[in-house]
């Protein structure tokens, strides 16, 4: 009914933005005319307007990377997407450079929280020059057929290690934010059966290893209902029209409320400020606003099995930490863990995973020797910060290449 009653709201605004985009566009021909001089502030202001309305709503498709090309050393090397596993619920994504030289293979594990895998723009153009990269590309749960089959958090481990065996031995992960459990349990299975394809090394950056540390609003959200009300309230089947027809599914349109309502009054004020710089002409600020939020409002539903699998696990039970957490009916052991070279990375200012719940990792993989083991707290950044922006591209990405070039 939820999902049903979010699709009919969607489609009665639909014309609406239709109508606000071709008037935009009539505006913007009239304010170009009569030599300039219909660039007045009253037709600024009522542009910009109509591209808020147009603006209005979410995108349920993934937004293109647009990486065409990177700088590798001194040279512009030409970047094509090569999509090197195709699965129903996802897909490895290459980002294929055309030079000589051989790079550290890494997979980049995107989060399956809501958004796309675009999500991690920034952080795969950080990598790029120097790393042979992969990413998740994972499916929006509403358009997967019903029977492709379920989705829950062992299929999603099994996704992780089918993808590091279609990148071959040697590879390395690196995990942002939802998958580091996950990758870790990954790792672990993978050396306990002695797989050749074993990353060298994993890099585990803001996500929730062990959330009873330093809870947070979204920890305490996931503790304070039984699971089954998460069922009955947050849970919705996709109507007609959709390739998932009556898959049953966490909607994406509730996640991406849920982080809107976390910082309502941050995204009011930018959005207050992106019609400003409209109105005022200001096209470099409000490019960047848009840009940011062209990313944030393209959300994808998750399959209902893998949204409430992850809150019982991760969230209220705690398996990870308590050791006893299972793959295919069987108990993984960490300690399995010896080969494979672990970095933790959080943010100072992280509300998202908070301090302490991703370092949690070191202890759990208790036979790691010390020289396998980093961790690095970045100042002044909150969640997005640890992979994304300034702040990543300058001090935290260092590390990160640091730790995969001695484990390579």
């Amino acid at each position: 009914m939820i999902y049903a009653a979010y699709q009919a709201q969607a489609d009665l605004l639909e014309p609406m933005r239709a109508a606000a985009r071709m008037s935009r566009r009539m505006l913007g021909t009239a304010m170009s005319g009569f030599g300039g001089y219909g660039d007045t502030a009253f037709l600024r202001n009522l542009s910009a307007t109509f591209e808020m309305i147009e603006r209005a709503g979410l995108s349920h498709a993934r937004p293109a990377f647009g990486i065409d090309s990177v700088m590798v050393g001194n040279r512009e090397v030409e970047v094509t997407e090569e999509v090197a596993l195709d699965l129903p619920f996802g897909s490895l994504l290459h980002f294929k450079k055309d030079i000589d030289q051989p790079q550290p293979r890494l997979l980049v594990v995107a989060p399956l929280s809501g958004h796309f895998a675009t999500l991690l723009l920034d952080t795969v153009k950080t990598l790029l020059p120097e790393n042979d990269v992969y990413i998740t590309d994972w499916a929006n749960a509403r358009d997967v057929p019903l029977d492709a089959g379920r989705f829950g958090f062992d299929d999603y481990v099994t996704h992780v290690i089918r993808f590091l065996e279609a990148i071959g031995p040697g590879a390395h992960a690196l995990a942002v934010c939802q998958p580091c459990v996950q990758v870790l349990a990954a790792a672990a299975v993978m050396a306990q059966r002695d797989n050749p394809a074993t990353p060298h090394s994993i890099t585990l950056m803001a996500g929730p290893v062990d959330t009873r540390i330093n809870p947070t609003k979204v920890n305490e959200l996931a503790m304070s209902k039984p699971l089954d009300w998460f069922e009955k309230n947050l849970i919705g089947t996709v109507p007609p029209g959709f390739p998932g027809v009556g898959r049953q599914v966490y909607p994406g349109f509730i996640q991406v409320s849920a982080f809107l309502a976390m910082n309502l009054d941050r995204h009011v004020k930018a959005h207050v400020e992106l019609f400003e710089n409209l109105s005022m002409g200001e096209h470099d600020k409000a490019t960047t606003a848009k840009s940011f939020y062209d990313e944030y409002f393209a959300v994808l539903d998750l399959a209902a099995e893998f949204y409430l699998e992850t809150i019982r696990i991760v969230f209220q039970e705690h398996d990870l930490p308590r050791g006893v957490l299972t793959y295919e009916g069987d108990r993984i052991d960490f300690r399995a863990v010896r080969r494979t070279s672990l970095l933790t990375v959080e943010g100072e200012r992280d509300d998202i995973c908070a301090v302490g719940q991703t370092v949690a990792a070191q202890d759990i993989c208790s036979s790691l020797r010390p020289h396998r083991k980093r961790h690095h707290l970045q100042p002044g950044v909150g969640h997005y910060g640890v992979f994304s922006g300034r702040r990543w591209r300058g001090q935290v990405y260092p590390l990160v290449r640091n730790h995969i070039l001695s484990s390579d």
